[in-house]
């Protein structure tokens, strides 16, 4: 069984956030502005995701 895969981009910039929000960024492999990573859609990169929901975007990959 495959693991189901999610495309995340980084949509507004990490200036002036928490440094915990601008860490779990850098943990999700998002570097700078409109850069995208391919991730496993785990429960623990889910989590990252909603505790940056107003930085990132979520499509499907």
């Amino acid at each position: 069984m495959a693991l189901k895969q999610i495309k995340v981009t980084l949509v507004r910039s990490v200036i002036g956030t928490r440094p915990s929000h601008r860490a779990t960024v850098r943990g999700l492999g998002l570097t700078h502005l409109n850069s995208s990573r391919v991730l496993a859609d785990t429960p623990e990169v889910r989590g990252m995701i909603r505790k940056v929901d107003y930085l990132v975007t979520v499509t499907q990959a």
